[in-house]
């Protein structure tokens, strides 16, 4: 299992449309998600700042199996209007872990 985050910057007359595209993720997105390998997925939000965090035994290869699907482009499609950036199909950069406590 390996960790992953990113983070994205919402536009700033968009922050509540962004919350509430997230309070009601297409079920079809969720379960594309769950079959690309994310578990424990959840995005954070300061400011205008959202902090994604999701765990798969391997994230490139999650985020290569999103790519593939209809439903993650039309998500994306949908936040890139919410977004200062539209997210790749082949998903957001991912930071680098640069401390954990185990």
């Amino acid at each position: 299992m390996a960790r992953a985050a990113f983070v994205l910057t919402i536009r700033p007359d968009k922050v509540e449309q962004y919350l509430a595209a997230h309070r009601e993720v297409w079920p079809e997105m969720r379960a594309a998600l769950r079959e690309a390998g994310f578990r424990n997925y959840s995005i954070h939000l300061s400011g205008r700042q959202a902090f994604g965090y999701f765990e798969a035994d391997d994230p490139a290869a999650a985020l290569a199996a999103m790519a593939e699907t209809e439903v993650n482009a039309r998500w994306q499609d949908r936040m890139a209007e919410l977004l200062e950036q539209r997210v790749d199909d082949d998903g957001p950069g991912l930071l680098p872990e640069i401390f954990r406590l185990d």
